[in-house]
């Protein structure tokens, strides 16, 4: 019988269980940033329209203030509703596990956003619209509450030994992209009539989810279930009813989880629905303008991003946290200076220079919240941090910013220290809780 050639002895190194390993985490990664990015695509749509064009549209208020107030009201509500899919998807992800809770997640949030474009506005059926397009944004809520935990473990509990803060970066990469794809599509419908686009354009994104999230559900349907989860049921060690044990054992940690969530939520709304808002209502700068800017920024925090993990591995979390949101807090009001000025150049510039220390930080966000739960209630423990968080801070600083800037007669000095005080926050309990993380 002949000895194996080298080639064979080669090709079976391939095939080593180390090897397999890290191809099925490269493929987990792939998979959660693929997947986030349809989700977060299919939320940020609605808070590019609500800022642009839903008020007119739904509540029947012209565009006015009362119509900006009552589409960022309804915007809050799809945060409101967060929560609700945190629990709920969470309790299954740590029951039954990780994918099949992603699976369900992902078809929920492209059924509910292609009816949203399909819905027929205010001037059509009256106050059923707005019901409608409020009960369908509920129905995205709960569906983005579910998803962004499970799409954060699928990746890191399936990343190598010590890189699982690495590998939750996969899932923060769905946001600037899904961003990059929403502001895209909207940059684009603004070049035609304002007629047309009030009558049909808007839709469009809205309608083209149901093509996303084929693709979506493609991917994610390759994908093995998390290593780390399997383990745990095969020992028969899984939580009989999460949120219980949750809440009974660390409650300290789901405090500290939401607080250190503040600003790396809220800054995309700050920056895509308040400022977006303000710049092409107060200040009067062109929508399509307003919304290049915002897609430039988008592509460049897509590539800077990963670089707050990468920072996190040469100089640990700690360090990297306490520097970027101490830098972040010295810059909100130069980015607000700056977008006052009308001039897209500086505009740009304000909003990167802030943007990009947010989205390095947000980056490291998800793998320090994974890493502070234990898995029998992880998936309940940092959806919950992210999802409570998203209801109660992220969702109304555009709403809340509106309100600052209506009630102080168009002042934006409120809005800068609301932000500086979400900042600071945030850096407060990302270092409380990183004493309690084993990434620290």
């Amino acid at each position: 019988m002949s000895k194996p050639t080298a080639t064979a002895t080669a090709a079976a190194t391939d095939r080593s269980p180390a090897t397999d390993r890290e191809r099925t985490a490269r493929k987990a990664g792939l998979a959660s940033f693929i997947g986030t990015t349809v989700e977060w695509y299919d939320f940020y749509i609605y808070s590019t329209a609500s800022a642009l064009v839903l008020g007119k549209i739904f509540f029947g208020s012209g565009g006015d203030t009362a119509g900006a107030l009552e589409a960022f009201g309804s915007l809050w509500l799809g945060f409101l509703a967060r929560p609700i899919g945190g629990i709920v998807f969470g309790h299954l992800g740590d029951r039954i596990g990780r994918k099949k809770t992603l699976v369900t997640t992902l078809l929920m949030m492209g059924i509910a956003t292609t009816l949203i474009g399909l819905l027929p506005g205010y001037d059509e059926v009256g106050v059923a619209a707005p019901i409608a397009l409020v009960l369908l944004r509920m129905v995205q809520g709960i569906a983005v509450g579910g998803e962004w935990g499970g799409a954060v473990l699928i990746a890191s509990e399936h990343a190598p030994k010590g890189k699982a803060l690495s590998f939750g970066a996969f899932a923060q990469q769905g946001s600037p992209a899904g961003s990059i794809l929403a502001t895209g599509m909207f940059a684009l419908l603004t070049q035609l009539p304002d007629d047309d686009f009030d009558a049909w354009g808007w839709r469009v994104p809205f309608l083209f989810s149901a093509v996303m999230v084929v693709i979506g559900l493609v991917v994610r349907l390759k994908v093995e279930e998390s290593p780390e989860f399997t383990r745990l049921r095969d020992e028969k060690r899984v939580a009989k009813v999460p949120l219980r044990e949750l809440v009974a054992r660390h409650p300290g940690t789901l405090a500290l989880g939401v607080l250190a969530s503040s600003i790396g939520i809220a800054a995309t709304y700050f920056i895509t629905t308040f400022v977006l808002s303000w710049s092409t209502g107060s200040l009067g700068m062109d929508r399509s303008t307003m919304l290049n800017v915002l897609l430039v920024y988008s592509v460049i925090q897509f590539f800077t991003q990963p670089f707050g993990v990468l920072l996190a591995d040469r100089f640990g979390p700690r360090r990297t946290v306490a520097a970027l949101l101490s830098l972040n807090f010295a810059l909100v009001p130069v980015m607000y200076a700056c977008v006052s000025t009308t001039q897209p150049v500086i505009v740009g510039l304000g909003i990167c220079l802030l943007g990009i220390t947010g989205a390095m930080n947000y980056a490291i966000l998800a793998g320090l919240l994974a890493a502070a739960f234990p898995i029998s209630v992880r998936y309940t423990g940092i959806s919950l941090s992210y999802q409570l968080c998203s209801a109660l801070i992220g969702g109304t600083a555009p709403l809340v910013g509106e309100w600052l800037l209506r009630s102080t007669g168009g002042s934006i000095v409120p809005v800068v220290i609301y932000q500086m005080g979400l900042v600071a926050v945030s850096l407060i309990c990302s270092l409380a809780l990183l004493k309690r993380s084993r990434e620290a």
